[in-house]
């Protein structure tokens, strides 16, 4: 099987976006990758039109910083978190209205559409994992087992599981039918920080504090890999939609790319003078790499 390195070039920076009054926390490609969304401790949600010379949009209703940033299967809305203890969903356009979404006692960390764009998942500082009706735009559900700060939640490919880490250093499996906790792994030295399945549904990646990244099989709900390959906490990460391939961002300022069929580091990206605070999800095999920093900037990478 070729392998990426060797069917595409090496990764270079191709677009750089500058127009955050602050450190950017989190991005998200467009269905499309006509649009990049961006949130920052600004406050400021923005989008990005991909196109030259094309207007960005910057939408200001958070009180608080923008922890995490999504937009819908369809690409028709946004939704963002926020330390304000909201959630956001917005039409991305230039009207930027938005509807608020209030449940959470403390700062939202997370939010992820499932993938049929019916219900959000958020994570919170209130040790809860909720999740919302999209078209009803009304709060479903808590699953509440997580003993600190949840950091990240994320649905199955079929809806049928939620996955969600946290500073109580534990990765919790929900089902979703029953409301309850079907697994719980717990080897990390520190907190979960990141948690996401792959595009079949039969495994889950969680990052750590610790710098490690694991890859657990839910067939088996064995250990099948754990990698050890930056220097600091790893703060978000992605699985390429063939599976083959993870890209991940840390405190170390960098970005890699790890080839899972062959277990090994491929590429690592520089380029940031400071903490990379997250990975942005892959929604295209071109395997467009949008990072971000605290340095306010967001960088476009792409492997022609």
């Amino acid at each position: 099987m070729p392998t990426m390195a060797s069917v595409m070039e090496d990764p270079t920076l191709e677009r750089h976006f500058k127009g955050h009054r602050d450190a950017v926390t989190c991005v998200d490609f467009s269905p499309n990758r006509k649009q990049l969304a961006s949130g920052s401790v600004d406050k400021s949600l923005m989008i990005w039109n991909l196109a030259p010379k094309a207007r960005a949009l910057r939408f200001t209703d958070h009180r608080d910083t923008i922890t995490a940033v999504q937009f819908s299967p369809s690409g028709n809305l946004v939704a963002t978190s926020s330390k304000d203890r909201t959630v956001r969903l917005w039409t991305p356009s230039m009207k930027g209205q938005s509807t608020v979404f209030k449940a959470h006692m403390a700062a939202v960390r997370s939010v992820a559409f499932s993938h049929d764009g019916q219900r959000l998942v958020t994570a919170s500082d209130d040790k809860s994992v909720k999740v919302w009706s999209v078209h009803r735009q009304c709060f479903l559900y808590s699953l509440n087992q997580h003993t600190n700060w949840v950091r990240c939640a994320r649905f199955s490919p079929d809806g049928r599981l939620v996955a969600s880490c946290g500073d109580d250093r534990s990765v919790r499996l929900w089902d979703t039918s029953t409301k309850h906790c079907i697994n719980c792994f717990t080897d990390y030295g520190g907190s979960a920080t990141f948690v996401d399945f792959n595009s079949s549904g039969t495994c889950i990646a969680s990052s750590g504090a610790d710098n490690s990244l694991k890859i657990w099989d839910l067939r088996t709900n064995k250990l099948i890999q754990h990698y050890q390959v930056h220097c600091a906490g790893i703060n978000s990460f992605s699985f390429h939609p063939s599976n083959n391939y993870l890209i991940s961002g840390s405190s170390d300022s960098t970005v890699k790319i790890l080839d899972l069929v062959e277990g090994r580091l491929i590429y690592t990206l520089h380029g940031h003078k400071v903490i990379l605070q997250t990975s942005p999800s892959t929604h295209s095999s071109l395997a467009l790499l949008a990072r971000l920093t605290e340095e306010g900037p967001a960088r476009y990478h792409h492997n022609s």
